[in-house]
């Protein structure tokens, strides 16, 4: 009989600004097959053409979100940018019921809820090296005008002043996308480590 106590399943929240990479972050990590289960949420935005319903997010009607969280079935949402974003509980138990590390992003604006309803997740900034590069990825995107250009590297500003929130912040270097992964990695090592686990409870 283990003399230690059994590990419990990892619930990783990823953040940060829009444009510091956190899309990059997951994907690449998909892309190595590491064992996560990839919480899925929903949006009411419009699905690029790169994107799938399902996998990369719920693209949903405003109606049907609004049935959602009307129902308790999101545990977290926000309104960002006109659009809004949740997390559907039913994924938080999928994990669960896998016993499966769980990775998902989340808006800024949506940490403090999250911090109350999953207090026991480990909550990760992606912190871009500087506000001169993350404005030049988000005009690399060529899909913001000047003025939500402006917008969005104005609300980053504010974003960063809620880091005391987080447990990790990761530097997300343009080109250095191995080492966020490393990070994040090293980051689960030391979860795992732990004398107390972590408990994750909806």
């Amino acid at each position: 009989m283990s003399l230690l106590a059994e590990q419990k399943n990892l619930f990783i929240i990823l953040s940060g600004p829009s444009g510091v990479g956190k899309d990059a972050v997951l994907k690449k990590l998909k892309e190595l097959e590491l064992p996560f289960h990839y919480v899925v949420t929903a949006t009411t935005r419009h699905r690029r053409v790169t994107e799938t319903h399902g996998i990369d997010y719920y693209f949903l009607s405003k109606d049907k979100f609004q049935h959602m969280r009307e129902k308790g079935e999101l545990i977290e949402w926000a309104e960002v940018y006109g659009n809004y974003y949740g997390v559907p509980k039913e994924e938080i138990t999928q994990a669960l019921t896998k016993g499966k590390d769980a990775i998902f992003k989340v808006d800024v604006q949506g940490v403090a809820t999250l911090k109350k309803t999953l207090p026991q997740a480990i909550f990760i900034f992606l912190m871009p090296p500087s506000m001169d590069e993350l404005g030049r990825r988000l005009k690399g995107r060529s899909s913001e005008s000047q003025a939500d250009l402006a917008f969005r590297l104005e609300k980053a500003a504010e974003e960063i002043k809620s880091l005391p929130l987080f447990d990790y912040v990761i530097t997300s270097h343009q080109n250095r996308l191995d080492d966020i992964i490393s990070q994040i990695q090293a980051i689960v090592v030391a979860e795992k480590c732990r004398v107390n686990p972590r408990v994750v409870k909806l």
